[in-house]
């Protein structure tokens, strides 16, 4: 079972002063890279917990598809499941009269929006849009337009969206169909003004990658700026709209791409102190990275690849590199691209795979080899190697750590594009490419989580009990800087079997104070009635603050599996709505920057590099020896 994904299944207390300690399990398997794309922080859906909004089973009434209210409320995948005692003594709610359809969106009087198929969607929410475009919108209006904008990828392509958008305000400025009233072809206009506007404000720097949408958007531009005599009252639309388009710097297949174009770090690249040191930037599919490739006898190459690039075009730089010929390379012992982890686990990638780099664990290597040497392939000496003794933790004070931790990790998540979050969940392997940026969060959690493990088994056993209380300093101080990703992660940690869970000795050497408030914390990660304590804590919390992104994933799943995208051709808009809200509450916990005094002293950049790269052991089995060997009587 992958790390992260232990979360979902209610963990007993490894305190040796609880009575129900949960029994140690069994040495795990090594963290390799297994079958593709099964990301450890990619979370599956619980089969002990709630599911979120249920949607309509095939042959049912569908009733997501009609504008009456349901018999029932939905319920939100952040609700705790119904049930228990409390539950079964609540009183009924006193029958009401049934209420008037109500919008979706803000749940006003107004008319809701009605399902309907993927290209009069976008027409609807036109007609919607009043003709003072982004000023003044109706009642709901906006939070459609909203909610369509960022997710109408599960039901219509970007190009084919702005397409349409297209075909809209040409059809507005030649001759509109007779049904259309007298002006309605100017506020058709102003609309597809106000949808492009907000389109271009949430998407950004995303449309760098979506070439043929960029040739869309430059013509749309192009047709509404030849119209501004007629939007004297949106003047500062028309210049917001040309700023935008300034800004996002559209890419078109036709232009060269520009030259000398610098090359970003990710971070354990190379483990080099003034990459890590450097602020973290988004990064894209066209970027451009380093990477080493070792070989059979773990010498290595370096090339310079993008980060979408494919396992094809990888090999491609790497036969370049050691100038195999074109003969070689056509016969049998042409090259495979493998993946090996630190357990030995290895698998090969398939030449159409792209932006693996982003998806390797977390010491997993590229290794590029013939079939003939796949089997005599081994890990680098350097990822199985165990040095027991003090390391920066030892020294920093615990507030430093959790400092850094917080502001590496604000930067990490300040990275993530909102639609990634859909990305990941809804698009699978077409989206790889745009998620990036998450990747490399949810690979730092585990990361974290590792961390925590290492340091612990790594101590000395005069220090174990210290550094323990140390890192619940740490977790503690964390949770004040209100950073619940690094809160999470050293808790779960410190009590993931069978590593630093079965350390008993080592539990019953905390003073009681500790042992009180990690009991604490293993109650407010408890994943019990849907992890109910934890989101009451985050519901009191104001921005700026680091959620733990894996939860919002596991919701974006159950809100997906739980209803249909499309049923008889109709697009289901209070799905998309359900959506729309969940990645609107990201959109929140970022609102406000986040004030964090660190000093600039070379013992705090010696914490901060230290905290930025971070040396784990991700091998479980190793963990395991590790533990067995510091106490072997404990279970």
């Amino acid at each position: 079972m992958k790390p992260l994904e232990k979360l979902l299944k209610k963990p007993g207390s490894h305190l040796p002063a609880r009575a129900a300690a949960a029994p140690a399990a069994a040495p795990g398997q090594g963290s390799g890279p297994g079958p593709r794309r099964q990301s450890l922080s990619r979370p599956p859906a619980s089969p002990e917990e709630p599911a979120g909004p249920a949607g309509p089973q095939p042959g049912g009434e569908g009733r997501w598809l009609e504008l009456r209210p349901p018999e029932a409320p939905l319920r939100s995948p952040e609700e705790p499941s119904p049930g228990g005692d409390r539950d079964r003594d609540r009183e009924p709610p006193s029958p009401e009269p049934p209420p008037a359809a109500r919008c979706c969106c803000c749940g006003c009087g107004c008319a809701p929006a009605a399902p309907a198929p993927p290209e009069r969607l976008l027409a609807a929410l036109l007609e919607r849009l009043p003709a003072g475009g982004a000023h003044g919108r109706g009642c709901g209006a906006e939070s459609l337009l909203d909610d369509i904008v960022l997710t109408h990828s599960l039901f219509l392509p970007t190009e084919r969206f702005l397409q349409q958008l297209h075909q809209h305000f040409v059809l507005a400025a030649g001759s509109p169909p007779p049904r259309w009233e007298e002006g309605a072809g100017l506020r058709r206009k102003r609309a597809v003004l106000a949808v492009l506007l907000h389109f271009l404000e949430t998407y950004k720097g995303l449309l760098q990658e979506e070439e043929s949408a960029g040739k869309v958007i430059k013509e749309l531009y192009l047709l509404i700026m030849k119209d501004t005599s007629l939007y004297h009252d949106l003047e500062d639309e028309i210049l917001k709209l040309h700023q935008l388009v300034e800004t996002v710097e559209l890419k078109v297949a036709d232009e060269t791409p520009p030259p000398n174009k610098q090359v970003k770090p990710l971070f354990r690249h190379f483990r080099r102190i003034d990459s890590c040191l450097q602020t973290r930037v988004a990064f894209r599919g066209s970027d451009e990275i380093f990477c080493r490739v070792y070989m059979p006898d773990h010498s290595y190459i370096t090339i310079r690849s993008r980060l979408s690039a494919s396992v094809q075009d990888i090999l491609a730089s790497v036969t370049e590199k050691l100038q195999y010929s074109e003969e070689q390379s056509a016969r049998e012992d042409a090259l495979i691209l493998v993946t090996m982890a630190s357990s030995g686990e290895k698998a090969v990638l398939q030449p159409s795979e792209e932006c693996v780099f982003t998806t390797l664990g977390i010491n997993s290597h590229l290794f590029a080899c013939t079939r003939d040497t796949f089997d005599s392939l081994v890990p680098l000496p350097e990822e199985i190697q165990v040095v027991p003794g003090d390391t920066e933790i030892h020294r920093a004070e615990p507030e430093e750590v959790a400092n850094h931790l917080t502001a590496f990790h604000w930067e990490l998540f300040r990275c993530i594009h909102e639609l990634e979050f859909v990305d990941y969940v809804f698009h699978g392997e077409r989206g790889r490419r745009e998620t990036a940026n998450l990747e490399l969060l949810l690979q730092r959690c585990s990361e974290v989580q590792h961390w925590v493990g290492t340091e612990l088994l790594l101590c000395e056993s005069g220090k174990r009990a210290h550094l323990l209380k140390k890192l619940i300093k740490i977790a503690a101080i964390c949770k004040q800087n209100q950073d619940m990703l690094s809160f999470y992660a050293v808790v779960i940690g410190s009590t993931t079997p069978p590593s630093p869970a079965r350390l008993r000795l080592t539990w019953e050497k905390l003073p009681g104070k500790f042992k009180n408030l990690f009991r604490k914390f293993e109650n407010l990660t408890d994943p019990c009635r849907n992890h109910k304590t934890y989101r009451e804590v985050l519901a009191k919390m104001k921005p700026p603050l680091i959620p733990f992104v894996p939860l919002i994933l596991k919701d974006l799943t159950f809100l997906h599996e739980g209803s249909k995208t499309l049923l008889d051709g109709l697009v289901n808009v209070e799905k998309l709505h359900c959506i729309a809200e969940k990645v609107r509450t990201i959109r929140k916990y970022r609102s406000r920057p986040l004030c964090l005094e660190l000093e600039a002293s070379p013992s705090q950049l010696q914490t901060k590099a230290y905290v930025r790269q971070l040396r784990v052991i991700d091998n479980q089995n190793l963990l395991f020896e590790l533990s067995y060997k510091l106490e072997p009587g404990s279970q």
